[in-house]
Protein backbone atom coordinates (compact mmCIF):
# COMPACT_ATOMS: atom_id res chain seq x y z
CA UNK A 1 0.00 0.00 0.00
CA UNK A 2 1.32 3.42 -0.87
CA UNK A 3 -0.56 6.00 1.09
CA UNK A 4 1.71 8.87 0.11
CA UNK A 5 -0.05 9.12 -3.22
CA UNK A 6 -3.44 9.28 -1.55
CA UNK A 7 -2.99 12.95 -0.81
CA UNK A 8 -2.93 13.88 -4.50
CA UNK A 9 -6.57 13.03 -5.11
CA UNK A 10 -8.16 14.78 -2.15
CA UNK A 11 -9.10 18.07 -3.77
CA UNK A 12 -10.26 16.93 -7.20
CA UNK A 13 -13.74 15.96 -6.03
CA UNK A 14 -14.68 18.97 -3.90
CA UNK A 15 -17.53 19.63 -6.31
CA UNK A 16 -19.17 16.61 -4.68
CA UNK A 17 -19.25 18.16 -1.22
CA UNK A 18 -22.41 20.25 -1.54
CA UNK A 19 -24.51 17.29 -2.60
CA UNK A 20 -22.83 15.05 -0.07
CA UNK A 21 -23.65 17.19 2.92
CA UNK A 22 -27.17 18.05 1.76
CA UNK A 23 -28.25 14.53 2.73
CA UNK A 24 -30.06 14.40 6.08
CA UNK A 25 -27.84 13.41 8.98
CA UNK A 26 -29.34 11.67 12.02
CA UNK A 27 -28.65 12.82 15.55
CA UNK A 28 -27.06 10.06 17.59
CA UNK A 29 -24.18 10.88 19.93
CA UNK A 30 -22.41 14.21 20.27
CA UNK A 31 -18.99 15.50 19.20
CA UNK A 32 -16.94 17.79 21.44
CA UNK A 33 -13.53 19.25 20.50
CA UNK A 34 -10.75 19.04 23.05
CA UNK A 35 -10.06 22.47 24.51
CA UNK A 36 -6.31 22.16 24.04
CA UNK A 37 -4.52 21.45 20.77
CA UNK A 38 -1.92 18.71 20.81
CA UNK A 39 1.65 20.04 20.62
CA UNK A 40 2.36 18.00 17.49
CA UNK A 41 0.53 16.94 14.33
CA UNK A 42 -1.01 13.48 14.57
CA UNK A 43 -0.06 10.82 12.08
CA UNK A 44 -1.13 7.51 13.46
CA UNK A 45 -2.40 5.39 16.25
CA UNK A 46 -3.61 6.42 19.71
CA UNK A 47 -3.06 4.03 22.63
CA UNK A 48 -4.72 4.00 26.06
CA UNK A 49 -2.18 3.37 28.79
CA UNK A 50 -3.26 1.44 31.86
CA UNK A 51 -3.10 4.59 34.02
CA UNK A 52 -5.83 6.30 31.97
CA UNK A 53 -3.53 8.52 29.91
CA UNK A 54 -3.35 8.41 26.10
CA UNK A 55 -0.26 8.35 23.90
CA UNK A 56 -0.71 9.52 20.29
CA UNK A 57 1.77 9.00 17.45
CA UNK A 58 2.82 12.23 15.71
CA UNK A 59 4.72 13.27 12.60
CA UNK A 60 7.33 15.13 14.63
CA UNK A 61 10.96 14.17 14.28
CA UNK A 62 14.20 15.97 13.53
CA UNK A 63 15.21 13.20 11.14
CA UNK A 64 12.42 12.68 8.58
CA UNK A 65 8.73 13.32 7.82
CA UNK A 66 7.54 10.00 9.31
CA UNK A 67 8.00 10.81 12.98
CA UNK A 68 9.21 9.12 16.16
CA UNK A 69 7.56 11.37 18.75
CA UNK A 70 4.42 10.60 20.77
CA UNK A 71 2.21 13.16 22.51
CA UNK A 72 0.57 12.30 25.84
CA UNK A 73 -2.97 13.32 26.85
CA UNK A 74 -3.71 13.41 30.59
CA UNK A 75 -7.31 13.92 31.80
CA UNK A 76 -7.92 16.82 34.17
CA UNK A 77 -8.70 16.55 37.89
CA UNK A 78 -12.36 15.75 37.15
CA UNK A 79 -11.42 12.96 34.74
CA UNK A 80 -12.25 15.04 31.65
CA UNK A 81 -10.29 14.29 28.48
CA UNK A 82 -11.95 17.27 26.80
CA UNK A 83 -10.18 19.53 29.31
CA UNK A 84 -7.08 17.37 29.43
CA UNK A 85 -3.50 18.55 29.07
CA UNK A 86 -0.83 17.53 26.57
CA UNK A 87 2.85 16.75 26.98
CA UNK A 88 5.56 15.03 24.94
CA UNK A 89 7.03 11.58 25.53
CA UNK A 90 10.55 10.45 24.83
CA UNK A 91 11.06 9.68 21.11
CA UNK A 92 11.30 6.14 19.74
CA UNK A 93 14.63 4.89 18.41
CA UNK A 94 13.11 4.43 14.93
CA UNK A 95 10.62 6.38 12.87
CA UNK A 96 7.45 4.45 12.01
CA UNK A 97 4.24 4.84 10.05
CA UNK A 98 1.65 2.03 9.79
CA UNK A 99 3.05 -0.46 12.29
CA UNK A 100 2.02 -3.11 14.84
CA UNK A 101 1.16 -1.84 18.33
CA UNK A 102 0.02 -3.44 21.59
CA UNK A 103 -0.32 -2.43 25.25
CA UNK A 104 1.34 -5.24 27.18
CA UNK A 105 0.08 -7.03 30.30
CA UNK A 106 2.67 -5.26 32.44
CA UNK A 107 1.53 -1.83 31.21
CA UNK A 108 4.36 -1.25 28.76
CA UNK A 109 3.81 -0.59 25.03
CA UNK A 110 5.11 -2.69 22.14
CA UNK A 111 5.58 -1.40 18.57
CA UNK A 112 7.03 -3.25 15.58
CA UNK A 113 7.83 -2.42 11.98
CA UNK A 114 6.41 0.31 9.82
CA UNK A 115 5.47 0.61 6.17
CA UNK A 116 7.40 3.89 6.12
CA UNK A 117 10.33 5.05 8.24
CA UNK A 118 13.46 3.41 9.58
CA UNK A 119 11.78 0.75 11.74
CA UNK A 120 10.52 -1.73 9.12
CA UNK A 121 12.29 -4.74 10.63
CA UNK A 122 12.75 -3.43 14.17
CA UNK A 123 10.66 -3.46 17.33
CA UNK A 124 10.87 -1.67 20.67
CA UNK A 125 8.98 -1.34 23.96
CA UNK A 126 8.04 1.78 25.89
CA UNK A 127 8.04 1.95 29.69
CA UNK A 128 5.63 4.67 30.96
CA UNK A 129 7.23 4.58 34.43
CA UNK A 130 10.62 5.66 33.13
CA UNK A 131 9.60 7.33 29.83
CA UNK A 132 12.14 5.20 27.97
CA UNK A 133 12.18 2.99 24.86
CA UNK A 134 14.08 -0.30 24.72
CA UNK A 135 14.99 -1.97 21.44
CA UNK A 136 14.11 -5.61 20.79
CA UNK A 137 16.65 -7.88 19.08
CA UNK A 138 16.69 -7.75 15.29
CA UNK A 139 14.11 -10.21 14.01
CA UNK A 140 15.36 -10.14 10.39
CA UNK A 141 11.74 -9.80 9.29
CA UNK A 142 9.80 -7.04 7.59
CA UNK A 143 6.82 -5.87 9.66
CA UNK A 144 5.36 -3.37 7.17
CA UNK A 145 1.58 -3.11 7.61
CA UNK A 146 1.95 -5.53 10.50
CA UNK A 147 -1.00 -7.23 12.16
CA UNK A 148 -0.61 -8.20 15.79
CA UNK A 149 -2.53 -9.69 18.72
CA UNK A 150 -1.55 -10.07 22.34
CA UNK A 151 -1.91 -13.68 23.47
CA UNK A 152 -3.29 -14.65 26.86
CA UNK A 153 0.16 -15.50 28.20
CA UNK A 154 1.31 -11.95 27.43
CA UNK A 155 3.34 -12.69 24.31
CA UNK A 156 2.58 -10.87 21.05
CA UNK A 157 1.77 -12.62 17.77
CA UNK A 158 3.00 -10.44 14.89
CA UNK A 159 2.50 -10.86 11.15
CA UNK A 160 5.60 -10.72 8.98
CA UNK A 161 5.84 -9.94 5.26
CA UNK A 162 9.00 -12.02 5.01
CA UNK A 163 8.30 -14.83 2.57
CA UNK A 164 5.23 -13.19 1.02
CA UNK A 165 3.12 -12.37 4.06
CA UNK A 166 2.40 -15.89 5.33
CA UNK A 167 4.85 -15.92 8.23
CA UNK A 168 4.34 -14.86 11.84
CA UNK A 169 6.66 -14.29 14.78
CA UNK A 170 5.98 -14.30 18.52
CA UNK A 171 7.60 -11.72 20.76
CA UNK A 172 8.13 -12.38 24.46
CA UNK A 173 8.22 -9.03 26.31
CA UNK A 174 9.49 -10.60 29.53
CA UNK A 175 12.62 -12.04 27.94
CA UNK A 176 12.77 -9.54 25.05
CA UNK A 177 13.15 -12.38 22.56
CA UNK A 178 11.59 -13.63 19.31
CA UNK A 179 10.55 -17.11 18.23
CA UNK A 180 9.05 -18.21 14.95
CA UNK A 181 5.28 -18.40 14.86
CA UNK A 182 3.07 -20.67 12.76
CA UNK A 183 2.81 -20.10 9.01
CA UNK A 184 -0.56 -18.93 7.66
CA UNK A 185 -2.26 -20.79 4.82
CA UNK A 186 -2.46 -17.61 2.73
CA UNK A 187 -1.19 -14.05 3.04
CA UNK A 188 -2.24 -11.99 6.06
CA UNK A 189 -0.99 -8.74 4.52
CA UNK A 190 -3.59 -5.93 4.72
CA UNK A 191 -5.95 -8.11 6.77
CA UNK A 192 -7.85 -7.25 9.94
CA UNK A 193 -7.45 -9.67 12.85
CA UNK A 194 -10.28 -10.29 15.33
CA UNK A 195 -9.98 -12.14 18.65
CA UNK A 196 -12.98 -14.41 19.22
CA UNK A 197 -14.60 -15.65 22.43
CA UNK A 198 -12.60 -18.91 22.33
CA UNK A 199 -9.34 -16.88 22.06
CA UNK A 200 -8.80 -17.90 18.44
CA UNK A 201 -7.86 -15.14 15.98
CA UNK A 202 -9.80 -14.75 12.74
CA UNK A 203 -8.85 -12.99 9.51
CA UNK A 204 -9.79 -12.97 5.83
CA UNK A 205 -7.00 -13.97 3.45
CA UNK A 206 -5.61 -11.21 1.24
CA UNK A 207 -7.34 -10.73 -2.14
CA UNK A 208 -9.76 -13.58 -1.46
CA UNK A 209 -13.01 -14.69 0.14
CA UNK A 210 -11.32 -17.39 2.22
CA UNK A 211 -10.60 -17.08 5.92
CA UNK A 212 -8.50 -18.77 8.59
CA UNK A 213 -8.04 -18.81 12.35
CA UNK A 214 -5.13 -19.01 14.77
CA UNK A 215 -5.69 -21.67 17.44
CA UNK A 216 -3.64 -20.87 20.58
CA UNK A 217 -3.80 -24.41 22.01
CA UNK A 218 -2.06 -25.89 18.97
CA UNK A 219 -0.16 -22.75 17.93
CA UNK A 220 -1.39 -23.21 14.38
CA UNK A 221 -3.59 -21.65 11.71
CA UNK A 222 -6.58 -23.63 10.46
CA UNK A 223 -8.57 -23.06 7.27
CA UNK A 224 -12.01 -21.60 7.89
CA UNK A 225 -15.11 -20.85 5.82
CA UNK A 226 -15.65 -18.77 2.65
CA UNK A 227 -17.23 -15.31 2.63
CA UNK A 228 -20.18 -14.48 0.35
CA UNK A 229 -18.50 -11.30 -1.04
CA UNK A 230 -15.05 -9.76 -1.26
CA UNK A 231 -14.09 -7.21 1.38
CA UNK A 232 -10.81 -6.25 -0.32
CA UNK A 233 -10.76 -3.57 -3.01
CA UNK A 234 -9.21 -4.80 -6.30
CA UNK A 235 -6.52 -2.13 -6.54
CA UNK A 236 -4.43 -1.82 -3.37
CA UNK A 237 -6.22 -4.69 -1.60
CA UNK A 238 -7.28 -2.60 1.38
CA UNK A 239 -10.09 -3.53 3.76
CA UNK A 240 -11.74 -2.15 6.89
CA UNK A 241 -11.86 -3.08 10.55
CA UNK A 242 -13.28 -6.20 12.19
CA UNK A 243 -15.03 -6.58 15.55
CA UNK A 244 -16.27 -9.19 17.97
CA UNK A 245 -19.94 -8.39 18.56
CA UNK A 246 -21.63 -8.73 21.97
CA UNK A 247 -23.53 -11.80 20.70
CA UNK A 248 -20.28 -13.67 19.97
CA UNK A 249 -20.28 -13.22 16.21
CA UNK A 250 -17.62 -11.26 14.32
CA UNK A 251 -18.43 -8.38 12.00
CA UNK A 252 -16.11 -7.19 9.21
CA UNK A 253 -16.33 -3.91 7.27
CA UNK A 254 -15.14 -3.98 3.67
CA UNK A 255 -13.42 -1.50 1.38
CA UNK A 256 -15.81 -2.65 -1.35
CA UNK A 257 -18.81 -1.47 0.64
CA UNK A 258 -19.72 -5.06 1.54
CA UNK A 259 -19.82 -6.27 5.14
CA UNK A 260 -19.95 -9.78 6.57
CA UNK A 261 -20.93 -11.62 9.76
CA UNK A 262 -19.00 -14.66 11.01
CA UNK A 263 -20.57 -17.19 13.39
CA UNK A 264 -17.98 -19.35 15.22
CA UNK A 265 -18.40 -23.09 15.37
CA UNK A 266 -17.25 -23.27 18.99
CA UNK A 267 -14.44 -25.63 18.01
CA UNK A 268 -11.56 -25.80 15.55
CA UNK A 269 -14.08 -26.65 12.83
CA UNK A 270 -14.97 -23.95 10.33
CA UNK A 271 -17.61 -21.41 11.26
CA UNK A 272 -19.98 -19.78 8.81
CA UNK A 273 -20.18 -16.42 7.00
CA UNK A 274 -23.22 -14.49 5.81
CA UNK A 275 -23.47 -11.12 4.10
CA UNK A 276 -24.07 -8.08 6.26
CA UNK A 277 -25.72 -4.84 5.14
CA UNK A 278 -24.09 -2.70 2.48
CA UNK A 279 -22.38 0.46 3.70
CA UNK A 280 -24.84 3.16 2.59
CA UNK A 281 -24.33 4.98 -0.67
CA UNK A 282 -24.63 8.76 -0.57
CA UNK A 283 -26.24 10.62 -3.47
CA UNK A 284 -25.64 7.62 -5.70
CA UNK A 285 -21.98 7.20 -4.76
CA UNK A 286 -20.94 3.90 -3.19
CA UNK A 287 -18.95 4.10 0.05
CA UNK A 288 -16.51 1.66 1.64
CA UNK A 289 -14.09 1.40 4.55
CA UNK A 290 -10.81 1.70 2.67
CA UNK A 291 -8.38 1.31 5.57
CA UNK A 292 -10.77 3.14 7.87
CA UNK A 293 -10.99 3.63 11.61
CA UNK A 294 -13.87 2.27 13.69
CA UNK A 295 -14.68 1.80 17.38
CA UNK A 296 -17.00 -0.48 19.33
CA UNK A 297 -18.87 1.88 21.68
CA UNK A 298 -20.18 1.13 25.16
CA UNK A 299 -23.76 0.89 23.82
CA UNK A 300 -22.74 -1.97 21.49
CA UNK A 301 -22.87 0.09 18.30
CA UNK A 302 -19.88 0.65 16.03
CA UNK A 303 -18.72 4.17 15.16
CA UNK A 304 -17.03 4.08 11.75
CA UNK A 305 -15.91 6.13 8.77
CA UNK A 306 -16.16 5.45 5.02
CA UNK A 307 -15.17 7.12 1.75
CA UNK A 308 -16.22 6.80 -1.91
CA UNK A 309 -15.28 3.48 -3.48
CA UNK A 310 -13.01 3.75 -6.51
CA UNK A 311 -14.80 2.78 -9.72
CA UNK A 312 -11.92 3.35 -12.10
CA UNK A 313 -9.08 1.00 -12.90
CA UNK A 314 -6.43 3.27 -11.42
CA UNK A 315 -5.14 2.49 -7.96
CA UNK A 316 -4.21 6.17 -7.58
CA UNK A 317 -7.93 7.03 -7.56
CA UNK A 318 -8.67 4.64 -4.72
CA UNK A 319 -8.38 7.03 -1.80
CA UNK A 320 -11.00 9.70 -2.21
CA UNK A 321 -12.64 12.40 -0.11
CA UNK A 322 -14.98 13.21 1.49
CA UNK A 323 -15.33 11.00 4.54
CA UNK A 324 -18.72 10.07 5.99
CA UNK A 325 -19.35 9.06 9.61
CA UNK A 326 -21.75 6.27 10.51
CA UNK A 327 -23.05 4.30 13.46
CA UNK A 328 -23.69 0.61 12.83
CA UNK A 329 -26.23 -1.25 14.98
CA UNK A 330 -25.94 -5.00 14.73
CA UNK A 331 -29.29 -5.49 16.49
CA UNK A 332 -31.08 -3.75 13.60
CA UNK A 333 -28.51 -4.73 10.95
CA UNK A 334 -28.33 -1.12 9.80
CA UNK A 335 -26.11 1.92 9.38
CA UNK A 336 -27.10 5.45 10.40
CA UNK A 337 -25.16 8.38 9.02
CA UNK A 338 -24.12 10.97 11.61
CA UNK A 339 -22.44 14.37 11.45
CA UNK A 340 -18.68 14.81 11.41
CA UNK A 341 -16.68 16.17 14.37
CA UNK A 342 -16.61 19.58 12.72
CA UNK A 343 -20.18 20.91 12.80
CA UNK A 344 -19.66 22.61 9.42
CA UNK A 345 -18.44 19.30 7.97
CA UNK A 346 -15.49 21.11 6.42
CA UNK A 347 -13.14 18.70 8.19
CA UNK A 348 -14.55 15.52 6.68
CA UNK A 349 -14.80 17.06 3.21
CA UNK A 350 -11.02 17.25 2.93
CA UNK A 351 -9.99 13.82 4.19
CA UNK A 352 -10.29 10.20 3.15
CA UNK A 353 -11.28 7.56 5.66
CA UNK A 354 -7.75 6.15 5.94
CA UNK A 355 -6.82 9.41 7.67
CA UNK A 356 -9.18 8.80 10.60
CA UNK A 357 -8.19 7.39 14.00
CA UNK A 358 -10.29 6.32 17.00
CA UNK A 359 -9.73 5.06 20.53
CA UNK A 360 -12.09 3.90 23.29
CA UNK A 361 -11.62 5.91 26.49
CA UNK A 362 -12.32 4.62 30.03
CA UNK A 363 -15.10 7.18 30.57
CA UNK A 364 -17.27 5.57 27.87
CA UNK A 365 -16.45 8.02 25.08
CA UNK A 366 -14.42 7.66 21.87
CA UNK A 367 -11.36 9.82 21.15
CA UNK A 368 -11.08 10.85 17.50
CA UNK A 369 -8.45 12.65 15.41
CA UNK A 370 -7.87 13.20 11.71
CA UNK A 371 -4.29 12.56 10.68
CA UNK A 372 -2.15 15.62 9.91
CA UNK A 373 -4.07 17.74 12.44
CA UNK A 374 -3.59 18.78 16.07
CA UNK A 375 -7.28 19.02 16.95
CA UNK A 376 -8.72 16.00 18.75
CA UNK A 377 -12.41 15.33 19.47
CA UNK A 378 -14.47 13.21 21.87
CA UNK A 379 -17.60 11.39 20.70
CA UNK A 380 -20.14 10.68 23.44
CA UNK A 381 -22.54 7.91 22.37
CA UNK A 382 -26.22 7.91 23.22
CA UNK A 383 -27.95 5.14 25.12
CA UNK A 384 -26.61 3.16 28.05
CA UNK A 385 -23.60 0.86 28.42
CA UNK A 386 -24.22 -2.82 27.74
CA UNK A 387 -24.86 -4.81 30.88
CA UNK A 388 -23.16 -7.79 29.22
CA UNK A 389 -19.89 -5.84 29.18
CA UNK A 390 -20.04 -4.65 32.78
CA UNK A 391 -17.13 -5.78 34.99
CA UNK A 392 -17.82 -6.92 38.53
CA UNK A 393 -15.60 -6.44 41.57
CA UNK A 394 -15.34 -9.16 44.19
CA UNK A 395 -12.55 -7.85 46.42
CA UNK A 396 -9.67 -5.41 46.71
CA UNK A 397 -6.74 -6.43 48.88
CA UNK A 398 -3.45 -4.79 49.73
CA UNK A 399 -0.17 -6.55 48.95
CA UNK A 400 2.05 -3.79 50.33
CA UNK A 401 1.93 -0.03 50.90
CA UNK A 402 2.09 0.64 47.15
CA UNK A 403 0.43 -2.31 45.47
CA UNK A 404 -3.13 -3.66 45.51
CA UNK A 405 -4.85 -6.64 43.94
CA UNK A 406 -8.40 -6.51 42.65
CA UNK A 407 -10.44 -9.55 41.66
CA UNK A 408 -13.72 -9.96 39.82
CA UNK A 409 -15.06 -10.83 36.38
CA UNK A 410 -15.21 -9.32 32.87
CA UNK A 411 -12.12 -7.17 33.41
CA UNK A 412 -11.39 -7.61 29.69
CA UNK A 413 -14.78 -6.61 28.33
CA UNK A 414 -16.68 -8.07 25.40
CA UNK A 415 -14.60 -6.72 22.50
CA UNK A 416 -11.12 -5.40 21.84
CA UNK A 417 -12.36 -1.83 21.50
CA UNK A 418 -11.36 0.28 18.49
CA UNK A 419 -9.68 -0.97 15.31
CA UNK A 420 -8.11 0.16 12.04
CA UNK A 421 -7.60 -2.42 9.32
CA UNK A 422 -4.13 -3.91 9.47
CA UNK A 423 -2.01 -0.82 9.99
CA UNK A 424 -1.97 -0.61 13.77
CA UNK A 425 -3.86 -1.93 16.76
CA UNK A 426 -5.38 0.02 19.67
CA UNK A 427 -7.12 -2.64 21.77
CA UNK A 428 -8.41 -1.59 25.21
CA UNK A 429 -9.68 -4.95 26.53
CA UNK A 430 -7.87 -4.61 29.85
CA UNK A 431 -8.84 -3.26 33.28
CA UNK A 432 -8.47 0.45 34.07
CA UNK A 433 -9.02 1.51 37.70
CA UNK A 434 -10.79 4.81 38.41
CA UNK A 435 -11.06 6.44 41.87
CA UNK A 436 -13.54 9.21 42.65
CA UNK A 437 -13.88 11.47 45.68
CA UNK A 438 -16.49 14.18 45.16
CA UNK A 439 -15.56 15.91 41.90
CA UNK A 440 -11.98 14.63 41.95
CA UNK A 441 -11.13 11.72 39.66
CA UNK A 442 -7.90 9.72 39.70
CA UNK A 443 -6.69 6.75 37.66
CA UNK A 444 -4.57 4.02 39.20
CA UNK A 445 -2.02 2.16 37.08
CA UNK A 446 -3.07 -1.45 36.43
CA UNK A 447 -0.61 -4.18 35.45
CA UNK A 448 -0.17 -7.96 35.47
CA UNK A 449 -3.68 -8.56 34.16
CA UNK A 450 -4.71 -12.17 34.54
CA UNK A 451 -6.21 -12.26 31.04
CA UNK A 452 -6.21 -10.57 27.65
CA UNK A 453 -9.18 -12.56 26.38
CA UNK A 454 -12.66 -11.25 25.59
CA UNK A 455 -16.17 -12.26 26.70
CA UNK A 456 -14.83 -14.39 29.55
CA UNK A 457 -18.16 -14.58 31.40
CA UNK A 458 -17.84 -15.72 35.01
CA UNK A 459 -14.19 -16.76 34.71
CA UNK A 460 -12.31 -15.06 37.57
CA UNK A 461 -10.18 -12.07 36.59
CA UNK A 462 -7.60 -10.13 38.54
CA UNK A 463 -5.10 -7.33 38.15
CA UNK A 464 -2.58 -5.51 40.28
CA UNK A 465 -2.65 -1.74 40.56
CA UNK A 466 -0.71 1.08 42.16
CA UNK A 467 -2.19 4.36 43.33
CA UNK A 468 -1.24 7.61 41.58
CA UNK A 469 1.51 9.56 43.26
CA UNK A 470 0.24 12.12 45.72
CA UNK A 471 -3.24 10.63 46.04
CA UNK A 472 -4.77 12.36 49.10
CA UNK A 473 -5.72 10.18 52.04
CA UNK A 474 -9.44 9.58 52.24
CA UNK A 475 -12.33 7.43 51.12
CA UNK A 476 -12.96 6.85 47.41
CA UNK A 477 -15.42 5.24 45.10
CA UNK A 478 -13.51 2.66 43.03
CA UNK A 479 -14.62 1.19 39.70
CA UNK A 480 -13.03 -1.05 37.08
CA UNK A 481 -13.60 -0.12 33.44
CA UNK A 482 -13.08 -2.27 30.36
CA UNK A 483 -13.48 -0.62 26.95
CA UNK A 484 -15.21 2.26 28.73
CA UNK A 485 -17.86 0.19 30.54
CA UNK A 486 -17.66 0.63 34.32
CA UNK A 487 -18.37 -1.78 37.14
CA UNK A 488 -20.50 -0.87 40.13
CA UNK A 489 -18.45 1.08 42.64
CA UNK A 490 -16.97 -0.20 45.87
CA UNK A 491 -15.57 1.82 48.74
CA UNK A 492 -11.81 2.20 48.91
CA UNK A 493 -9.77 4.02 51.56
CA UNK A 494 -6.36 5.50 50.97
CA UNK A 495 -4.66 5.87 54.33
CA UNK A 496 -1.20 5.52 55.71
CA UNK A 497 -0.38 2.12 54.26
CA UNK A 498 -4.06 1.21 54.49
CA UNK A 499 -5.73 -2.10 53.83
CA UNK A 500 -7.91 -2.74 50.82
CA UNK A 501 -11.67 -2.77 50.98
CA UNK A 502 -13.52 -5.98 50.31
CA UNK A 503 -16.94 -6.01 48.77
CA UNK A 504 -19.59 -6.64 51.45
CA UNK A 505 -16.89 -6.20 54.07
CA UNK A 506 -17.77 -7.40 57.56
CA UNK A 507 -18.46 -4.49 59.90
CA UNK A 508 -15.75 -3.89 62.50
CA UNK A 509 -15.63 -1.57 65.51
CA UNK A 510 -19.23 -2.68 66.29
CA UNK A 511 -20.40 0.12 64.02
CA UNK A 512 -24.18 0.60 64.11
CA UNK A 513 -26.69 3.32 63.39
CA UNK A 514 -30.20 3.97 64.77
CA UNK A 515 -32.95 4.73 64.11
CA UNK A 516 -32.70 3.19 60.67
CA UNK A 517 -34.57 4.29 58.59
CA UNK A 518 -34.43 7.89 59.82
CA UNK A 519 -35.58 11.26 58.57
CA UNK A 520 -33.15 13.72 60.18
CA UNK A 521 -30.99 12.64 63.12
CA UNK A 522 -29.16 9.35 63.55
CA UNK A 523 -26.95 8.03 66.33
CA UNK A 524 -23.80 6.27 65.16
CA UNK A 525 -22.31 3.92 67.77
CA UNK A 526 -18.84 2.40 67.59
CA UNK A 527 -16.12 0.97 69.78
CA UNK A 528 -12.65 2.54 69.70
CA UNK A 529 -9.44 0.80 70.73
CA UNK A 530 -7.95 4.14 71.68
CA UNK A 531 -8.76 7.83 71.65
CA UNK A 532 -8.17 10.10 68.72
CA UNK A 533 -9.66 11.89 65.74
CA UNK A 534 -12.16 10.12 63.50
CA UNK A 535 -14.40 11.01 60.55
CA UNK A 536 -17.89 9.92 59.54
CA UNK A 537 -18.77 10.21 55.84
CA UNK A 538 -22.16 9.76 54.24
CA UNK A 539 -21.73 8.44 50.67
CA UNK A 540 -24.31 7.83 47.98
CA UNK A 541 -24.41 4.66 45.87
CA UNK A 542 -22.07 6.29 43.31
CA UNK A 543 -19.37 6.80 45.93
CA UNK A 544 -19.85 10.56 46.23
CA UNK A 545 -19.42 12.05 49.71
CA UNK A 546 -22.68 13.83 50.55
CA UNK A 547 -21.81 14.84 54.08
CA UNK A 548 -18.81 14.49 56.36
CA UNK A 549 -18.37 15.14 60.09
CA UNK A 550 -15.44 14.65 62.42
CA UNK A 551 -15.08 13.91 66.11
CA UNK A 552 -12.77 12.82 68.93
CA UNK A 553 -13.17 9.32 70.31
CA UNK A 554 -12.47 7.89 73.74
CA UNK A 555 -11.35 4.38 74.54
CA UNK A 556 -14.35 2.06 74.52
CA UNK A 557 -17.91 2.83 73.46
CA UNK A 558 -18.63 6.03 71.56
CA UNK A 559 -21.70 7.74 70.10
CA UNK A 560 -21.94 10.41 67.43
CA UNK A 561 -25.16 12.29 66.61
CA UNK A 562 -25.25 12.66 62.84
CA UNK A 563 -27.41 15.46 61.43
CA UNK A 564 -28.87 14.34 58.11
CA UNK A 565 -31.11 17.33 57.60
CA UNK A 566 -31.14 18.31 53.90
CA UNK A 567 -29.95 14.92 52.64
CA UNK A 568 -32.35 13.54 50.02
CA UNK A 569 -34.31 10.36 50.60
CA UNK A 570 -32.54 7.18 49.62
CA UNK A 571 -29.99 4.53 50.60
CA UNK A 572 -26.57 5.75 51.76
CA UNK A 573 -23.39 4.29 53.20
CA UNK A 574 -21.89 5.59 56.42
CA UNK A 575 -18.10 5.23 56.47
CA UNK A 576 -16.19 5.44 59.75
CA UNK A 577 -12.47 6.15 59.46
CA UNK A 578 -9.96 6.47 62.26
CA UNK A 579 -6.34 6.27 61.22
CA UNK A 580 -6.00 3.06 59.24
CA UNK A 581 -9.26 1.66 60.61
CA UNK A 582 -12.28 1.63 58.34
CA UNK A 583 -15.84 0.45 58.91
CA UNK A 584 -19.06 0.97 57.00
CA UNK A 585 -22.77 0.37 57.31
CA UNK A 586 -25.91 1.34 55.42
CA UNK A 587 -28.61 3.82 56.36
CA UNK A 588 -31.96 4.65 54.78
CA UNK A 589 -33.19 8.23 54.82
CA UNK A 590 -36.94 8.53 54.37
Amino acid sequence: MQKTKKQTSLLIILFFITAFFSKQISAQGTWTPLNNLAPDTNVGVMLLLSDGTVMAKTISCACDTIGNVWDKLTPDSTGSYINGTWSRLAPMHDTRLYFASQVLKDGRVFVAGGEYGSGGSAAETYNPLTDTWTMAPNSNNNFADANSEILNDGRVLVGSLFGGGNNTLIFNPVTNTWVSGPVCHHSHDESAWVKLRDNSILFVDLKSITSERYIPASNSWVVDAHLPDSLYDPYSYETGAGFLLPDGRAFFLGATGHTAYYTPSGSTAAGSWIAGPEIPSINGTKYGTIDAAAAMMVNGKILCTASPVNTSTAAADEYQAPTAFFEFDYTTNSFTRIGSPDETDSLSSNITCFETNMLDLPDGTVLYVSQYTQQYYVYTPDGTPLVAGKPTINAVSQLNCDTFKITGTLFNGISEGAAYGDDWQMATNYPVIRLTNGTKVYYARSFNWSSTNVQTGTTPDSTLFTLPAGLPHGTYSLVVTANGISSDSVLFVNGACTVGIKKNETITNNLSVYPNPTDELATVSFTAKDGGNYSLSVMDVFGRIIKQETGQSVIGDNQHILNLNGVSNGVYIIVFQKGDELSKTRIIIK
